[in-house]
This record gives C-alpha cells, structure tokens and sequence, in this order.
C-alpha cells in the first residue's frame, strides 16, 4: 500500500475530526443565537480575541472527550506496530488486517505507537485533570482567602505566612518533591488529599448555610443532601482500595470497597493533588486583595447596615463583585497548570511512563530532534495552542469584564 500525500494526510486527520468540526458549529451557531441571554459569556462573542481563543480551548476539549470516547483514534495509542518504529508521516502498516486503520497519520514514535492517536489521547489526559484542579485551587483559595482579607489580624496573618512560606518555595522544585517515589511511598500525597479536598465541602455548607439561613425548613434538607452527596464523593476520591492511607508501614481504613465506586489511579492523585496545593496560595492572595479592596465598598457598608451576616456578606456581596478578576485568573491558572502538567510528564514524574500525556510524548521525541521531528512536533504544538487559547480567552474575558 502507498504512503499518503502531504495533501491526503491533512485530508484525512480533517475527516477524523469530523465530530469536533460538527460540535464547534453547533456550539458557536448556539452561544451566537442567545449570546444576549447568557451574561458574560455571550459578551465573550462580541471580542475577537475572545472567540479565539474560546475556539482554541474548546476544540482541544470536545478532542479529549471525543479520544476518550475512541471516537477519533485510528489505533490503541499503546500498541506497537512491528515495521513502524520512527516511521514519518502518512506511512502505510504492512500486512493491515480487514477493519484496521492503513496508515500512521503523523508517523510512529520511537517504540512504533501512532503518533496521531497518541496526540488525541493525550489531550484527555490534559482535559481531565487542568480544569478540576483549577476548580479545586479556587475552593481552597476562596474559601481561606475571603475570611482572611474579611476579618484581617491573626487569622490573616497566619493565613498570609502560610501561603508566603509555600510560595517562597520554587514550584518546580516542589512538584519535583511531592511527586517523586519517596515522598509517595511515605503517604504525604494521601494526606494532602484529604485536606486539600475537604474545603469543597466546607464552601458548599458555607455557601448554602448563609443564603438559606433565614429559611430552615429549606436548608436543613438543602444542606442534608448536598452535603451527604458531597461527602460520599470526597470520600471516593481520597478512598483507595478501602484505604484512605496504605504505606508499607501502616493502614488508615476508608470507604468499604462496596460503597467505593471508583479508585483515582494513586499516580493521578499524586498529580491532582500537587497541583492543587502549589495553586491555591496565589488563589488565596488574588481572593483575599479583592477582598480587602471590595469590603469598603457603599453595597457592603448597606449590606452590614441591613444587619446581613458576616459569611453572606463576603459570599454574595462581595465574591460576586470579584468574579471578573477570578473568572480571568481561572484560565490563566488553567494554562499554567497544563504547562506545569508537561513539564512533569517531560521528566517522567507522576503519572505512567507509557501515559500518552504530552509532556512524556515530547520528552520521547526529542531524544530524535536532530533525525525526526515528526513525535515530539505534534504534541509540542498541541501544548502551545491549547495555552494560548486561555490565554486569549483570558484577554477576551478580560476585556468584556471591564465593560459591566
């Protein structure tokens, strides 16, 4: 069988891309239609800038999902090909057997694995974890930041130096750390875990406490639910194997496997949980200037007048009037997280040496640079322009935040 032209390579990865094309339309032609209705979100379509980089981010995301799903891979981005190792682009499989796909679109890498299926399944990799330890980063930040820029004194100087002490540390050098076999083995990570995702919970019954406080006979049952819901998931999420700590040295018993309806892989929890932890400090310093700046504002002075509590001051006077700057520093965050997650995979740290993360497909290909650029290229492409997507889509929230 012949190799493929430049032109049918193209051709081709265009038509495998059919279901994000199809879901980028439907989502654009929506959000366009009632733009009107949807707040800051339909004002990101009157920037330029923004819809780029809205376009960016979320042709990557609907390639994670759909690569998820094997919706869009033309082969198991682990199974090698005897034949295809280092082979270039568009490079027909010898012997192919009825029903598989012919060809390596962007070539095989160094152990024979297909280069293009490597790439979508990477950007699941990405996709799940940079948004939700974004989102976790934010709980913790918020739910610290807002009592200590609030209430000022002790509790925010405490608070302060602890973030300060964290981020007086390289971040590099800590995600090193906190990801390497040792500290792992000795259950810090699990720790972590179950610190870091505990606030959460505490924002949820914060969140819901003030507003309803006035009306206990919806509260009460609003709080029992949510927080039920809420605490079993905490629970599976730091819960692993029946342990919430398993070291060689000593058991700590968690959710009955029964109960326990899916273990996070202990690599990917190491990973989530580092993110989150060299995150949240500057989370807590953004939450808590805003804070300190908005409190002398006449709403919140009105809102203290009309005898409001202290918690339904800070969570809905005064974090609703901070969303611009969060919502912006939200995708920021996310971009720096993607980028700190590929240079983890770049050094082999964290999730498994055969994961088809980008990071640890550009640290494959380079060792090739000088003879192939074809593994490391794609991947490396794929990292920029999801980054620069957020970041314009930063730019563009920016700038219609700045319009309300």
């Amino acid at each position: 069988m012949d190799p493929l032209s430049t032109f049918e390579i193209i051709t081709r990865i265009l038509v495998q891309l059919s279901p994000v094309w199809i879901s980028l339309f439907l989502l654009y032609a929506l959000s366009i239609a009632f733009k009107r209705r949807l707040g800051l979100y339909g004002k990101l379509f009157d920037s330029p800038i923004g819809m780029i980089g809205f376009g960016l981010v979320m042709f990557w995301t609907f390639t994670g999902i759909y690569g998820a799903m094997d919706m869009i891979v033309t082969h198991d981005p682990l199974a090698q090909i005897s034949g295809m190792k280092n082979k270039v682009p568009g490079t027909a499989i010898r012997g192919v057997e009825e029903g598989d796909y012919a060809w390596y679109l962007l070539g095989g890498d160094n152990l024979a694995r297909d280069v293009f299926s490597r790439l979508i399944k990477g950007s699941w990799e990405v996709i799940k974890i940079a948004p939700l330890a974004a989102i976790f980063s934010f709980m913790v930040g918020i739910t610290l930041g807002l009592p200590a820029g609030y209430f000022g004194g002790k509790l925010d100087i405490a608070l302060s130096f602890l973030a300060n002490l964290i981020l007086a540390f390289p971040v590099i050098l800590l995600f090193y750390l906190l990801v390497t076999p040792e500290i792992v083995a000795t259950g810090v990570p699990n720790y972590m875990a179950i610190v870091l995702f505990v606030f959460p919970i505490i924002f949820l019954a914060v969140l819901l406490n003030s507003r309803y406080h006035t009306r206990p006979t919806l509260r009460t049952p609003l709080l029992i639910g949510v927080l039920g819901l809420a605490t079993w998931m905490y629970l599976q999420l730091v819960s692993n194997g029946g342990y919430l700590i398993n070291t060689p040295d000593y058991k700590i018993i968690g959710l009955p496997r029964v109960l326990d309806f899916f273990d996070i892989d202990p690599g990917l929890l190491v990973v989530f949980v580092s993110v989150v932890f060299v995150n949240s400090p500057t989370v807590f310093r953004i939450v808590r200037g805003l804070t300190m700046d908005i409190k002398t504002r006449d709403y919140v002075a009105a809102a203290q007048t009309r005898g409001e509590g202290t918690w339904y001051i800070m969570l809905w006077e005064i974090l609703p009037n901070a969303r611009g700057p969060l919502i912006v520093d939200f995708c920021l965050r996310i971009g720096y997280t993607i980028i700190l997650l590929g240079t983890l995979g770049f050094f082999g740290l964290g999730l498994a040496p055969e994961s088809p993360d980008w990071g640890s497909t550009i640290n494959d290909g380079r060792k090739l640079l000088s003879i192939y650029l074809h593994p490391a290229l794609p991947p490396a492409l794929a990292l920029l322009s999801l980054v620069l997507g957020l970041n314009l889509l930063a730019d563009g929230l920016r700038e219609e935040s700045l319009k309300d």
